[in-house]
Protein backbone atom coordinates (compact mmCIF):
# COMPACT_ATOMS: atom_id res chain seq x y z
CA UNK A 1 0.00 0.00 0.00
CA UNK A 2 1.37 3.46 -1.08
CA UNK A 3 3.03 5.63 2.32
CA UNK A 4 1.19 9.18 2.27
CA UNK A 5 3.46 12.01 3.96
CA UNK A 6 1.37 14.89 5.23
CA UNK A 7 3.24 18.08 6.34
CA UNK A 8 1.83 20.23 9.02
CA UNK A 9 2.96 23.84 9.19
CA UNK A 10 2.04 25.66 12.30
CA UNK A 11 3.10 28.97 14.45
CA UNK A 12 5.85 26.96 15.99
CA UNK A 13 7.09 24.69 13.66
CA UNK A 14 6.45 21.37 11.21
CA UNK A 15 5.16 18.59 12.46
CA UNK A 16 5.61 15.62 9.46
CA UNK A 17 3.35 12.61 9.44
CA UNK A 18 3.70 9.64 7.30
CA UNK A 19 1.07 6.54 7.15
CA UNK A 20 0.36 3.58 5.00
CA UNK A 21 -3.05 3.01 5.40
CA UNK A 22 -3.91 6.74 6.07
CA UNK A 23 -5.83 5.42 9.17
CA UNK A 24 -2.91 5.41 11.66
CA UNK A 25 -0.42 8.24 11.11
CA UNK A 26 3.05 8.45 12.80
CA UNK A 27 4.29 12.41 13.63
CA UNK A 28 7.91 13.57 13.82
CA UNK A 29 8.09 17.59 15.20
CA UNK A 30 8.33 20.22 15.49
CA UNK A 31 11.13 20.56 13.33
CA UNK A 32 11.96 24.43 13.20
CA UNK A 33 10.69 24.67 16.81
CA UNK A 34 9.54 27.90 17.43
CA UNK A 35 9.66 29.30 13.83
CA UNK A 36 6.34 30.01 11.75
CA UNK A 37 5.92 27.54 9.00
CA UNK A 38 4.27 29.43 6.04
CA UNK A 39 5.23 27.23 2.97
CA UNK A 40 5.84 23.59 2.49
CA UNK A 41 6.43 22.03 -0.87
CA UNK A 42 7.07 18.13 -1.68
CA UNK A 43 9.53 18.10 -4.46
CA UNK A 44 9.42 13.81 -5.96
CA UNK A 45 11.38 14.99 -9.61
CA UNK A 46 13.65 12.57 -10.75
CA UNK A 47 12.65 9.84 -8.20
CA UNK A 48 14.35 11.77 -5.47
CA UNK A 49 12.46 13.77 -2.63
CA UNK A 50 12.85 16.92 -1.42
CA UNK A 51 11.13 18.77 1.24
CA UNK A 52 11.19 21.95 0.93
CA UNK A 53 10.58 24.65 3.74
CA UNK A 54 9.69 28.09 4.10
CA UNK A 55 10.48 29.27 8.03
CA UNK A 56 10.49 32.37 9.44
CA UNK A 57 11.99 33.23 12.74
CA UNK A 58 11.15 36.41 15.09
CA UNK A 59 14.70 36.43 16.12
CA UNK A 60 16.81 35.06 12.98
CA UNK A 61 14.12 36.09 10.20
CA UNK A 62 12.67 34.06 7.32
CA UNK A 63 14.45 31.26 5.81
CA UNK A 64 14.51 28.53 3.09
CA UNK A 65 15.63 25.35 4.01
CA UNK A 66 15.84 21.82 2.18
CA UNK A 67 15.59 17.89 3.66
CA UNK A 68 16.64 15.00 1.62
CA UNK A 69 15.91 12.00 4.12
CA UNK A 70 12.34 13.14 4.46
CA UNK A 71 13.31 15.61 7.37
CA UNK A 72 15.72 13.41 8.71
CA UNK A 73 18.01 16.05 8.18
CA UNK A 74 17.60 19.83 7.37
CA UNK A 75 20.09 22.21 5.25
CA UNK A 76 20.09 25.73 5.15
CA UNK A 77 22.54 27.76 2.76
CA UNK A 78 24.88 30.24 4.40
CA UNK A 79 23.76 33.20 2.13
CA UNK A 80 20.05 33.33 2.55
CA UNK A 81 18.44 30.98 -0.09
CA UNK A 82 15.80 34.22 -0.85
CA UNK A 83 16.99 37.58 -1.07
CA UNK A 84 15.73 41.22 -2.40
CA UNK A 85 18.50 42.77 -4.77
CA UNK A 86 19.72 45.60 -3.05
CA UNK A 87 18.86 48.61 -5.66
CA UNK A 88 14.71 47.22 -4.88
CA UNK A 89 15.29 48.86 -1.06
CA UNK A 90 13.25 45.63 -0.10
CA UNK A 91 13.73 43.01 2.17
CA UNK A 92 12.37 39.70 2.93
CA UNK A 93 9.32 39.66 5.37
CA UNK A 94 8.00 35.86 4.68
CA UNK A 95 8.13 33.06 1.96
CA UNK A 96 4.39 32.31 1.32
CA UNK A 97 4.72 29.61 -1.50
CA UNK A 98 7.49 27.21 -2.44
CA UNK A 99 6.29 25.39 -6.06
CA UNK A 100 8.29 23.25 -7.56
CA UNK A 101 7.81 23.10 -11.17
CA UNK A 102 7.15 20.27 -13.30
CA UNK A 103 9.31 17.33 -14.84
CA UNK A 104 9.95 19.85 -18.23
CA UNK A 105 11.71 21.94 -15.82
CA UNK A 106 14.25 19.72 -13.71
CA UNK A 107 15.61 22.06 -10.54
CA UNK A 108 13.20 24.81 -11.16
CA UNK A 109 11.41 25.98 -8.13
CA UNK A 110 9.51 29.04 -7.62
CA UNK A 111 9.13 30.93 -4.24
CA UNK A 112 6.16 33.56 -3.53
CA UNK A 113 6.82 36.13 -1.09
CA UNK A 114 6.16 39.12 0.93
CA UNK A 115 6.54 41.88 -0.16
CA UNK A 116 5.09 40.55 -2.91
CA UNK A 117 7.22 39.15 -5.44
CA UNK A 118 8.45 36.16 -7.58
CA UNK A 119 11.85 34.35 -6.74
CA UNK A 120 12.87 31.13 -9.32
CA UNK A 121 15.48 28.77 -8.27
CA UNK A 122 17.01 26.70 -10.61
CA UNK A 123 18.88 24.32 -8.59
CA UNK A 124 15.82 22.92 -6.63
CA UNK A 125 15.61 25.59 -4.02
CA UNK A 126 18.91 25.48 -2.59
CA UNK A 127 19.47 29.92 -4.29
CA UNK A 128 16.85 32.16 -5.82
CA UNK A 129 16.84 35.12 -7.48
CA UNK A 130 14.09 37.74 -7.71
CA UNK A 131 11.93 37.72 -11.08
CA UNK A 132 12.73 40.97 -12.16
CA UNK A 133 10.16 41.65 -14.21
CA UNK A 134 7.32 41.27 -12.68
CA UNK A 135 8.75 43.20 -9.57
CA UNK A 136 9.62 46.09 -11.84
CA UNK A 137 5.85 45.75 -13.33
CA UNK A 138 4.15 49.53 -13.46
CA UNK A 139 1.20 48.24 -11.59
CA UNK A 140 3.15 46.98 -9.01
CA UNK A 141 3.69 49.97 -6.90
CA UNK A 142 -0.38 50.36 -6.80
CA UNK A 143 -0.71 46.88 -5.23
CA UNK A 144 -2.22 47.10 -1.75
CA UNK A 145 -1.69 44.91 1.76
CA UNK A 146 -4.55 42.33 2.46
CA UNK A 147 -4.97 42.26 5.88
CA UNK A 148 -2.98 39.50 6.16
CA UNK A 149 -0.11 41.55 4.63
CA UNK A 150 0.98 42.16 0.65
CA UNK A 151 2.08 38.55 -0.16
CA UNK A 152 2.26 36.83 -3.68
CA UNK A 153 0.73 33.55 -2.50
CA UNK A 154 0.02 31.35 -5.29
CA UNK A 155 1.81 29.85 -8.18
CA UNK A 156 0.91 27.61 -10.83
CA UNK A 157 3.05 26.38 -13.44
CA UNK A 158 1.54 24.47 -16.79
CA UNK A 159 2.07 21.06 -17.33
CA UNK A 160 1.85 21.85 -20.92
CA UNK A 161 4.05 24.87 -21.38
CA UNK A 162 7.38 25.42 -19.29
CA UNK A 163 7.25 29.37 -20.12
CA UNK A 164 3.68 29.82 -18.86
CA UNK A 165 3.31 30.89 -15.24
CA UNK A 166 0.34 32.04 -12.98
CA UNK A 167 0.44 33.84 -9.74
CA UNK A 168 -1.94 35.77 -7.45
CA UNK A 169 -1.07 38.24 -4.68
CA UNK A 170 -3.05 39.76 -2.40
CA UNK A 171 -4.02 42.61 -2.98
CA UNK A 172 -3.10 42.29 -6.68
CA UNK A 173 -5.11 40.22 -8.36
CA UNK A 174 -3.94 37.63 -10.62
CA UNK A 175 -0.95 38.13 -13.31
CA UNK A 176 0.06 35.74 -16.14
CA UNK A 177 3.15 35.16 -18.00
CA UNK A 178 3.49 33.09 -21.39
CA UNK A 179 7.04 33.79 -22.45
CA UNK A 180 8.96 32.88 -19.13
CA UNK A 181 8.68 35.55 -17.00
CA UNK A 182 9.77 38.06 -19.86
CA UNK A 183 5.80 40.14 -19.40
CA UNK A 184 3.13 39.73 -17.14
CA UNK A 185 -0.40 40.16 -18.18
CA UNK A 186 -3.03 40.97 -15.55
CA UNK A 187 -6.17 38.51 -15.67
CA UNK A 188 -8.87 39.23 -13.66
CA UNK A 189 -11.48 39.89 -16.12
CA UNK A 190 -14.79 39.21 -14.68
CA UNK A 191 -13.24 39.21 -10.36
CA UNK A 192 -15.27 41.56 -8.33
CA UNK A 193 -13.59 43.68 -5.99
CA UNK A 194 -16.01 45.30 -3.70
CA UNK A 195 -13.94 47.35 -1.48
CA UNK A 196 -13.00 49.33 -4.76
CA UNK A 197 -15.33 52.39 -6.38
CA UNK A 198 -14.74 50.22 -9.74
CA UNK A 199 -15.79 47.05 -8.93
CA UNK A 200 -14.47 45.46 -11.76
CA UNK A 201 -10.97 47.21 -11.98
CA UNK A 202 -8.13 45.59 -14.05
CA UNK A 203 -6.53 45.07 -11.04
CA UNK A 204 -5.94 45.09 -7.32
CA UNK A 205 -8.32 42.32 -6.37
CA UNK A 206 -7.91 40.40 -3.25
CA UNK A 207 -7.62 37.25 -4.36
CA UNK A 208 -7.07 34.47 -1.45
CA UNK A 209 -5.84 31.20 -3.85
CA UNK A 210 -6.24 29.65 -6.73
CA UNK A 211 -5.84 26.09 -8.13
CA UNK A 212 -5.95 24.86 -11.38
CA UNK A 213 -7.73 21.83 -12.87
CA UNK A 214 -6.58 18.16 -12.97
CA UNK A 215 -8.04 17.07 -16.32
CA UNK A 216 -8.28 20.38 -17.99
CA UNK A 217 -5.16 22.84 -17.71
CA UNK A 218 -7.49 25.71 -19.27
CA UNK A 219 -9.77 25.52 -15.90
CA UNK A 220 -9.07 27.51 -13.30
CA UNK A 221 -10.76 27.58 -9.85
CA UNK A 222 -10.40 30.77 -7.80
CA UNK A 223 -11.32 32.18 -4.12
CA UNK A 224 -11.10 35.78 -3.68
CA UNK A 225 -12.60 37.54 -1.06
CA UNK A 226 -15.77 37.73 -1.65
CA UNK A 227 -16.51 35.31 -4.43
CA UNK A 228 -15.65 32.03 -5.96
CA UNK A 229 -14.99 31.50 -9.81
CA UNK A 230 -13.98 29.53 -12.72
CA UNK A 231 -11.90 30.13 -15.22
CA UNK A 232 -12.22 28.23 -18.71
CA UNK A 233 -9.81 30.25 -20.75
CA UNK A 234 -6.86 29.84 -18.27
CA UNK A 235 -7.27 32.85 -16.50
CA UNK A 236 -8.51 35.50 -19.57
CA UNK A 237 -11.75 35.77 -17.82
CA UNK A 238 -13.92 33.96 -14.82
CA UNK A 239 -17.19 33.07 -14.67
CA UNK A 240 -18.55 33.33 -10.42
CA UNK A 241 -19.42 29.98 -9.66
CA UNK A 242 -20.52 30.50 -5.82
CA UNK A 243 -24.13 29.84 -6.48
CA UNK A 244 -25.02 27.32 -3.88
CA UNK A 245 -22.37 27.85 -1.24
CA UNK A 246 -23.37 29.42 2.06
CA UNK A 247 -20.69 31.65 1.64
CA UNK A 248 -18.48 32.84 -0.67
CA UNK A 249 -15.70 34.20 1.69
CA UNK A 250 -12.90 32.05 2.16
CA UNK A 251 -9.23 31.10 2.03
CA UNK A 252 -8.20 27.10 1.38
CA UNK A 253 -9.14 26.30 -2.19
CA UNK A 254 -7.47 22.69 -3.76
CA UNK A 255 -8.54 20.59 -6.90
CA UNK A 256 -8.57 16.64 -7.22
CA UNK A 257 -5.42 15.04 -8.56
CA UNK A 258 -7.10 13.62 -11.17
CA UNK A 259 -10.39 14.12 -11.45
CA UNK A 260 -11.58 16.82 -13.38
CA UNK A 261 -14.53 19.48 -12.27
CA UNK A 262 -13.56 18.30 -8.47
CA UNK A 263 -12.34 21.14 -6.29
CA UNK A 264 -12.83 21.76 -2.13
CA UNK A 265 -13.43 24.61 -0.51
CA UNK A 266 -14.12 25.60 3.71
CA UNK A 267 -16.73 28.96 3.56
CA UNK A 268 -16.13 31.21 5.72
CA UNK A 269 -18.69 34.05 7.06
CA UNK A 270 -17.46 37.72 5.70
CA UNK A 271 -16.49 39.90 6.27
CA UNK A 272 -15.79 40.56 10.19
CA UNK A 273 -16.72 37.44 11.48
CA UNK A 274 -14.44 35.52 9.16
CA UNK A 275 -15.73 32.10 11.41
CA UNK A 276 -17.02 29.22 9.84
CA UNK A 277 -20.36 29.47 8.32
CA UNK A 278 -23.16 28.41 11.03
CA UNK A 279 -20.24 27.63 13.17
CA UNK A 280 -20.15 24.29 11.44
CA UNK A 281 -16.78 22.22 10.48
CA UNK A 282 -17.83 21.86 6.68
CA UNK A 283 -15.93 21.31 2.87
CA UNK A 284 -18.04 21.93 0.24
CA UNK A 285 -16.90 20.07 -2.94
CA UNK A 286 -18.21 20.68 -6.67
CA UNK A 287 -18.08 17.58 -8.86
CA UNK A 288 -18.83 19.77 -12.09
CA UNK A 289 -16.73 22.35 -11.78
CA UNK A 290 -18.74 24.89 -9.69
CA UNK A 291 -21.96 24.09 -10.89
CA UNK A 292 -23.63 22.68 -7.69
CA UNK A 293 -21.63 22.14 -4.52
CA UNK A 294 -21.95 19.28 -1.45
CA UNK A 295 -21.32 20.03 2.10
CA UNK A 296 -18.95 17.63 3.29
CA UNK A 297 -19.01 16.54 7.45
CA UNK A 298 -19.36 12.95 8.28
CA UNK A 299 -16.87 12.46 10.67
CA UNK A 300 -16.06 16.01 11.33
CA UNK A 301 -16.90 18.12 15.19
CA UNK A 302 -20.90 18.14 15.27
CA UNK A 303 -20.91 20.88 17.99
CA UNK A 304 -20.41 24.39 17.29
CA UNK A 305 -16.60 24.87 15.87
CA UNK A 306 -15.06 28.08 15.43
CA UNK A 307 -11.74 26.86 13.46
CA UNK A 308 -10.22 28.77 10.67
CA UNK A 309 -8.69 27.17 7.58
CA UNK A 310 -6.43 29.15 6.11
CA UNK A 311 -5.50 29.69 2.51
CA UNK A 312 -2.85 27.20 2.51
CA UNK A 313 -4.30 25.20 5.23
CA UNK A 314 -6.31 22.64 2.41
CA UNK A 315 -5.03 20.11 0.13
CA UNK A 316 -5.41 16.77 -1.29
CA UNK A 317 -2.67 14.17 -1.90
CA UNK A 318 -2.39 11.78 -5.01
CA UNK A 319 -2.67 8.11 -3.61
CA UNK A 320 -6.26 6.37 -5.49
CA UNK A 321 -8.72 7.13 -4.45
CA UNK A 322 -7.12 10.77 -3.29
CA UNK A 323 -6.98 12.23 0.12
CA UNK A 324 -7.97 15.00 1.40
CA UNK A 325 -6.56 17.23 4.33
CA UNK A 326 -7.30 20.33 6.57
CA UNK A 327 -6.49 21.89 9.04
CA UNK A 328 -7.32 24.89 11.51
CA UNK A 329 -6.02 27.87 13.88
CA UNK A 330 -7.23 25.66 16.44
CA UNK A 331 -4.33 22.87 15.78
CA UNK A 332 -6.59 20.18 14.62
CA UNK A 333 -5.49 18.55 11.61
CA UNK A 334 -8.75 15.84 9.80
CA UNK A 335 -8.23 14.28 6.75
CA UNK A 336 -10.33 11.85 4.49
CA UNK A 337 -9.11 9.01 2.68
CA UNK A 338 -12.42 8.44 0.36
CA UNK A 339 -12.25 12.35 -1.43
CA UNK A 340 -14.05 13.94 1.25
CA UNK A 341 -16.71 11.05 1.82
CA UNK A 342 -15.77 10.26 5.20
CA UNK A 343 -13.49 12.34 7.91
CA UNK A 344 -11.00 11.17 10.86
CA UNK A 345 -8.84 13.77 13.01
CA UNK A 346 -5.63 12.96 12.23
CA UNK A 347 -3.92 15.71 15.05
CA UNK A 348 -4.82 18.05 17.61
CA UNK A 349 -3.69 20.07 19.96
CA UNK A 350 -1.07 21.87 17.92
CA UNK A 351 -0.33 25.40 17.73
CA UNK A 352 -2.06 26.86 14.58
CA UNK A 353 -2.03 25.67 11.33
CA UNK A 354 -0.76 27.74 8.76
CA UNK A 355 -0.24 25.17 5.64
CA UNK A 356 -1.04 21.78 4.94
CA UNK A 357 0.83 19.42 2.44
CA UNK A 358 0.64 15.83 1.37
CA UNK A 359 2.48 13.84 -1.30
CA UNK A 360 2.40 10.13 -1.99
CA UNK A 361 5.25 8.71 -1.35
CA UNK A 362 6.21 6.62 -4.87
Amino acid sequence: MTEVLLAVGTQKGLFLGRSSDRAGWKFTGPHFAMNAVYSVAVDRRGGRVRLLVGADSSHWGPSVWWSDDLGGNWQEPARPAVRFPERTGASLERVWQLRPAGEESPGVVYAGTQPAALFRSDDRGESFSLVESLWDHPQRSEWNAGFGGQGLHTVLTDPRDAQALTVAVSTGGVYRTKDGGATWTPSNSGIRAEFLPDHYPEFGQCVHKVARDAADPDRLYLQNHGGVYRSDDDGLSWTDVGAGLPAVFGFGLATHPRDGGTAYLFPLDADYARLPVDNRCRIFRTRDAGTSWQPLSAGLPEEPHYGVVLRDALCTDDADPAGVYFGNRNGEVYGSADEGDTWTQIASHLPDVLCVRAAALV
